[in-house]
C-alpha cells in the first residue's frame, strides 16, 4: 500500500483520530476533537507518514526532530511518536513499512540517532531499540522535609507560572542537554506547548547567580497531592533548595510526589524520610523508553575508554559491517573492514553499550550478540557502563 508524508493540517482527519483512538479514551469528546486544533501548531515541522487505502488513513507514524545527548556529544536525534493502525488493519505489516520508511528519511536527514515510547518493547526490539531506565515517581510528606527549613542553604529560589518562567526553565534544560548523558529536548516548536497551556507551576533554584535546578508541578486540592514534574538539580544545594520550597506545604498537601533520574538516591536527602520509590512498566499503558543508533558517525569522535575490539554489526537495516573500535587515544575511532571480528552485535547490542544501559556480557546474555569474555573486557573498557536520563516524554 502506497505511504505518503502528510501536510501539517491532514493531521486533523489523519493521523490525530488513530492517536487518540490507540492512546486515549475513546471515543474522543467533541472538546477534545476540537483541542486538535490547538494541537496542531506543535507538529507543525513533525514527519508524519501515513499508510492509505481506498483513500482512508490505515497507519501513522510521526517522527519529532530533537536533539540528544550521546556521552557528552549533542546529535540530532529522531523522536518517534504517534504510531497507530486503524482496528481494521492491524498486524498487517503497516507499522513495519511505516518505520522501515521513516527512520530512512530521518537517517538521510542527518539524524543518527533515535527514542521512541513503546507500546510493546519487545516490538521495537526487533527495529534495533535497546531499553533505557525510565524516571522513578518518588512520594513523601512535606512533614519528613522540616529540617531542611533549618537548613541555611547558599541561594534562592523563584516561583512563578511556567507561563512567565518558560524562557529561564528552556535555557536550564538546554544547559542538562549538553551536561547530561541521554538527555533530549523538543525542538522550540514543540516545546513552547508548555508555556501556553500554562498549567503548572515553576519553582527555580538560583545558586551564584544561575539556574541550577527547577521543578514544575501542580497541586490537585487543599489536604491533597502535589504533583511535581521532572525536579532536575545541577548540584546538592539546588536540589536542597528545591526541597526545602517543598517543605513549605506542610500545611497545604498532603503528599508530594516528583519524578526523579533513575541515577537519584532519594533515600539519601535525608535522614528519618519516609518515602516510596517506583518505577512502574506495564503493557499496555506504562513503558520504558527505547533509542537507538541510526548512524556509526553518532559514535565517532565520542569519549571511550582505552579499549580495542573489532566487531560485526549484524541482522539490521541500517548498521553493518566489520569495524575496529578504537578508543586508545581517548575518543573513539572507527576503520571498516581487516581481520576476524572477535564479537557479533545486533544493532540493540550496540546501541545498549553506546547508551551505557547493559553490561557486554548482559548483550550476551540477552541474545543481542554474541560476546567472549576477552571482547567484552575490551568493550567495557570503550563503553563504561553510564545510566542515561531521557527526560522527554512523548
Amino acid at each position: 500500500m502506497p505511504i505518503r508524508r502528510l501536510a501539517a493540517e491532514e493531521r486533523l482527519t489523519t493521523s490525530f483520530p488513530l492517536q487518540a483512538y490507540a492512546f486515549e479514551a475513546s471515543p474522543p469528546t467533541r472538546d477534545r476533537v476540537e483541542a486538535f486544533h490547538r494541537y496542531l501548531p506543535y507538529n507543525k515541522s513533525n514527519r508524519t507518514l501515513v499508510v492509505e487505502e481506498g483513500g482512508e488513513t490505515r497507519a501513522a507514524a510521526s517522527a519529532i526532530p530533537m536533539r540528544q545527548n550521546l556521552r557528552g556529544r549533542v546529535l540530532p536525534m529522531a523522536g518517534v511518536a504517534g504510531v497507530a493502525t486503524h482496528p481494521l488493519a492491524r498486524r498487517q505489516g503497516h507499522v513495519r513499512a511505516l518505520m522501515h520508511q521513516l527512520l530512512d528519511e530521518m537517517r538521510d536527514e542527518g539524524h543518527p540517532l533515535t527514542a521512541l515510547y513503546p507500546f510493546r518493547a519487545g516490538f521495537y526490539e526487533r527495529f534495533g531499540y535497546v531499553g533505557l531506565p525510565r524516571p522513578r515517581t518518588v512520594r513523601f510528606s512535606p512533614a519528613d522535609l522540616a529540617p531542611l527549613l533549618r537548613a541555611e542553604l547558599p541561594g534562592e529560589v523563584t516561583w512563578e507560572r511556567i507561563g512567565a518562567g518558560y524562557a529561564g526553565f528552556r535555557s536550564f534544560t538546554e544547559r542538562c542537554l549538553r551536561e547530561r548523558h541521554g538527555f533530549a529536548i523538543f525542538p522550540e516548536f514543540r516545546a513552547v506547548g508548555l508555556r501556553d497551556r500554562d498549567d503548572r507551576w515553576l519553582v527555580s533554584a538560583r545558586v551564584d547567580g544561575a539556574t541550577a535546578g527547577v521543578l514544575t508541578y501542580r497541586i490537585d486540592e487543599h489536604g491533597g497531592e502535589l504533583h511535581g514534574d521532572d525536579l532536575i538539580a545541577a548540584n546538592p544545594y539546588a536540589r536542597a533548595l528545591l526541597l526545602q520550597f517543598l517543605a513549605r506545604h506542610v500545611d497545604q498537601v498532603e503528599r508530594i510526589s516528583v519524578q526523579i533520574a533513575a541515577d537519584e538516591l532519594p533515600e539519601l536527602w535525608l535522614t528519618d524520610l519516609v518515602l516510596h520509590v517506583e518505577a512502574r512498566v506495564s503493557r499496555p499503558g506504562s513503558s520504558a523508553p527505547m533509542a537507538r543508533l541510526l548512524s556509526l558517525d553518532a559514535l565517532t569522535g565520542l569519549p571511550a575508554g582505552p579499549g580495542r575490539v573489532r566487531v560485526e554489526l549484524v541482522d539490521d537495516r541500517w548498521l553493518g559491517g566489520s569495524h575496529l573500535l578504537d578508543g586508545t587515544t581517548g575518543r573513539l575511532e572507527l576503520t571498516s573492514g581487516g581481520s576476524v571480528p572477535s564479537a557479533t552485535l545486533t544493532a540493540a547490542g550496540l546501541s545498549a553499550l553506546a547508551y551505557g544501559v547493559l553490561d557486554p556480557a548482559e548483550v550476551d546474555v540477552r541474545g543481542l550478540g554474541q560476546v567472549g569474555p576477552e571482547a567484552a573486557a575490551q568493550l567495557r573498557r570503550l563503553f563504561p557502563r553510564e545510566l542515561p536520563y531521557l527526560f522527554a516524554e512523548f
